[in-house]
């Protein structure tokens, strides 16, 4: 049974939706279907990705428990299993993370551990409004976050926020995920706003994206001069792209005047909103 189902639309707009009723818990078999979609995803036609989940009121629950506690009893599987366990998806999601286009996490109910973990590996996350839970809740099961949740959530708000966040199992509102920076933006449809961002993102020259991409995750993962070479890598491959030239000719072609109404209206659905 197909759990991801994708829709595409004329402007490369590819938008994924989650479907595990009733309860939208991610499960092997739904990371080894994203897997492969992934793998599609690549198709240079995809514009930008949205991910958004088709139960009300669920982005994606958090990772079956009934599925980790069946690993958690069979000893002798785990000792087989070993740490290819987590490995395997900690390589799924990096493979997410480092599509050549942005992707955005529409997060309409409830988004924790597991399916937390995948939204932090989108490049945008914006939450519906609501009576909704978002954050990494292990803890209190007696485990930790084991997709990459610790060391993405250390990476966005710093060691020192995340154990706190981590060590108590909190799982918060959207607002108050907005606050400590585990959204980028809440709204109150999150798959309304994400399509609208991601027509936004259609209108950019996508070896940018790419670039800029590219140059953020590889950068930051190491020292600053390791982070600035990649940077100076892509600006080259930017620089000698048709769409940068075609846009700065646009620009210097304008009274200065102009200049700044131009930069604005050109980035006019990437501004962020906050919950109305």
């Amino acid at each position: 049974m197909a759990l991801w189902q994708v829709e595409r639309d004329a402007q490369g707009i590819l938008v994924a939706t989650y479907l595990n009723p009733p309860m939208n818990y991610f499960c092997a078999e739904g990371t080894q279907e994203l897997g492969e979609r992934i793998r599609e995803w690549s198709d240079p036609g995809i514009r930008a990705v949205v991910l958004t989940g088709g139960i009300r009121g669920k982005f994606i629950t958090h990772y079956s428990v009934e599925e980790l506690a069946a690993l958690a009893a069979n000893h002798p599987l785990m000792r087989a299993l070993g740490l290819g366990l987590n490995h395997g998806y900690h390589e799924l999601l990096r493979s997410l993370r480092d599509l050549a286009k942005p992707v955005i996490a529409a997060l309409n109910g409830d988004t924790m551990g597991g399916g937390f973990e995948l939204s932090l590996s989108c490049d945008i996350r914006v939450a519906s409004a609501g009576d909704h839970r978002i954050g990494l809740p292990e803890a209190t099961l007696g485990i930790l976050p084991g997709g990459s949740g610790t060391q993405r959530l250390s990476r966005l708000i710093g060691a020192g926020r995340a154990l706190d966040f981590i060590l108590r199992g909190r799982i918060c509102r959207p607002e108050e995920a907005l606050e400590l920076g585990l959204v980028h933006e809440v709204a109150p449809d999150a798959l309304v706003r994400a399509r609208a961002l991601a027509a936004g993102f259609v209108q950019l020259s996508p070896v940018a994206l790419a670039e800029i991409k590219r140059a953020v995750h590889r950068g930051s993962d190491g020292p600053l001069d390791a982070g600035l070479a990649v940077e100076s890598e892509s600006f080259m491959a930017t620089m000698f792209s048709k769409e940068a030239l075609e846009a700065m000719r646009a620009y210097v072609a304008l009274p200065f005047s102009e200049r700044r109404s131009w930069l604005e209206r050109h980035g006019a659905l990437i501004h962020p909103q906050r919950s109305r």
